[in-house]
């Protein structure tokens, strides 16, 4: 997928992807590839607010794909939105090379403590 990581923390996860390679058959970023990105993004920012001994688990995501993007990068923004002891929430924001907007995604994890080790 080629996704790279430019920003960290629990409160915000900025990362981008090329299009090249994530694309459907008509030439065009592929709506799953949009989903793969806001779902790295987010689930960085939620292993990070979960901390060290605990992990994060995706269990909900939905997206509204606003434009279709050709060539170039997408970035994503995810944006912490809730920061629980249980479960984490995040905004992510997706935008072309000319910043505009091709999707926007919500993401949940549940948050919980890490299996032991065998």
């Amino acid at each position: 997928m080629g996704v790279e990581y430019l920003e960290a923390s629990p409160e915000r996860v900025v990362g981008r992807m090329p299009v090249k390679g994530n694309t459907q058959p008509y030439g065009i970023l592929h709506g799953g590839a949009s989903c793969v990105l806001a779902e790295s993004l987010g689930s960085v920012g939620s292993a990070l607010h979960a901390g060290e001994g605990r992990i994060a688990v995706g269990i909900e995501i939905n997206a509204t794909h606003h434009r279709s993007a050709t060539e170039g990068y997408v970035t994503g923004v995810a944006t912490q939105v809730h920061g629980g002891r249980t479960l984490a929430t995040y905004d992510i924001v997706i935008t072309d090379d000319q910043d505009r907007r091709v999707c926007t995604a919500r993401l949940t994890c549940m948050l919980r403590d890490a299996p032991a080790a065998s």
